[in-house]
């Protein structure tokens, strides 16, 4: 089977690189065995500048559709999904901030939400191409949202799969569990086409039979699950019985689930002629950790990543709390990182009146060379508790990460994001937008441990 791929929402080509294993900028220049006949990436915020779209085309190029247009860059919503050309593989790491950890659960949107919604261009792309496989990821969050109704959207999700005729497996997992340079959580799911020929080796494999009793297929599953699937080969993970599984079955109509449809999806789970068996795995994994400390710069830093100590600290390094429930600090002893990390307790009232007090817990000032980094998110490099602060390693000053440090930490070349192609002229990406790049970005080398399967895949077929 010809490795053919469309990558949707595809930033600055986190899948791309991963299935081509492209770790350096050389990398980028020699041809690529997974061929993307057509992406798309539009980001309605940017009203000017397309910084993602123009990043991936300086590095990659751009695909023109059926007609010999180049639709890349528009709203994927108005594209004319029959002008795609064909593909066999889909990936995507579809907009997810209405189910992030930027925000709680019980403010996600989910598939209500402005981002969220982008699932149905999704669906119409696998309803008009008929995909053979389909690789998407998203935050781990997805699995439980909304809050009122946990697991309805990916209930959503996999019936639209199911409908088309597709076995579904999802897996959650933590980069770092698995020897990577962060903690970061992420649902990905390999969906199959039921005519294909990986469909019935796997089948084979579990002694898979649809007329079976449902306990045998609960053994059928598990063993899926815990050594013969998609992701079972690619990430190990400990054995575990297969009495644990839950279960459920999908409502036929998309409308009835919409309404009523609640369960509690597992880390690991698959999606087969409609019923759903799910259960908790723990990864196996005893080789390398890769830590911040292995990518952090060595050499000399620019100095705009420096912080100024009076920005530091506003009294004794030592202390790593406030009390301001008789009163603020002064507003220069708050816009500090020892303020803004440290542990609180404020006076707040709610818009009912009530009074309360408000606290939130210390977090490490300093993030730790002998670690893997903490999640990434779009606010990195701002002023903000998520924000990593290190200890340069030449100077053993405190600074922000460098632009070249977040696309490490996701597994990107160095300065894939440098430069972008802004109306046929090659322009520097803003570092502020480069660190926003990687917030959204997936880590490449779990695509990179997925390629070496769907590789073998493809050959069989």
């Amino acid at each position: 089977m010809d490795k053919t791929v469309c990558e949707l929402f595809a930033g600055v080509g986190g899948f791309r690189c991963g299935l081509n294993n492209i770790k350096t900028i050389e990398d980028t220049k020699r041809i690529e065995k997974w061929e993307t006949v057509w992406f798309s990436q539009w980001e309605p915020a940017e009203k000017k500048t397309q910084y993602a779209h123009d990043c991936y085309v300086y590095r990659f190029g751009t695909c023109l559709d059926k007609d010999g247009n180049d639709t890349t860059n528009w709203n994927i919503e108005e594209v004319d999904k029959k002008k795609i050309p064909d593909f066999n593989l889909l990936v995507g790491g579809f907009p997810c901030q209405d189910y992030s950890v930027a925000s709680t659960l019980s403010t996600s949107k989910g598939l209500e939400g402005k981002k969220g919604i982008l699932w149905w261009s999704i669906r119409e792309t696998v309803e008009e191409k008929q995909p053979p496989f389909i690789l998407l990821e998203n935050v781990d969050r997805l699995i439980k949202s909304p809050a009122k109704q946990r697991g309805r959207d990916f209930g959503i999700i996999l019936a639209c799969l199911r409908d088309e005729g597709y076995t579904v497996e999802w897996r959650v997992i933590n980069a770092a569990e698995y020897g990577y340079q962060q903690r970061r959580r992420r649902t990905f799911i390999f969906a199959y086409k039921n005519d294909t020929r990986y469909n019935a080796r796997v089948q084979d494999c579990v002694e898979y039979n649809q007329n079976s009793e449902l306990e045998e297929k609960r053994v059928s599953m598990a063993k899926l699950l815990l050594e013969e699937g998609f992701f079972a080969e690619t990430f190990p993970v400990y054995e575990i019985d297969s009495k644990m599984l839950q279960i459920t079955e999908l409502p036929e109509g998309i409308g009835e689930l919409s309404e009523t449809f609640s369960f509690g999806f597992e880390n690991s789970g698959v999606m087969k002629d409609g019923i759903v068996y799910t259960f908790k795995t723990t990864p196996k994994y005893d080789g390398k950790q890769i830590t911040l400390g292995d990518i952090m710069e060595t050499g000399d830093v620019d100095k705009q990543y420096f912080i100024p100590l009076e920005k530091l600290y506003y009294t004794d390094p030592s202390v790593t709390h406030s009390d301001e429930t008789h009163g603020k600090l002064p507003k220069e002893d708050r816009q500090t990182w020892q303020y803004l990390k440290g542990a609180k307790k404020l006076a707040r009232k709610a818009a009912s009146g009530h009074e309360y007090i408000f606290s939130e817990g210390a977090i490490p000032m300093v993030d730790k060379y002998d670690k893997p980094a903490r999640t990434m998110l779009t606010s990195e490099g701002s002023f903000s508790r998520t924000t990593h602060i290190v200890q340069d390693k030449k100077t053993g000053k405190i600074r922000l990460l460098t632009a070249c440090e977040t696309e490490r930490i996701q597994g990107f070349p160095t300065d894939h994001t440098k430069y972008c192609l802004v109306d046929g002229k090659v322009v520097e990406m803003p570092v502020k937008k480069r660190r926003f790049m990687m917030g959204n970005a997936l880590v490449v080398d779990l695509i990179r441990d997925m390629e070496k399967t769907l590789s073998r895949i493809f050959e069989f077929e």
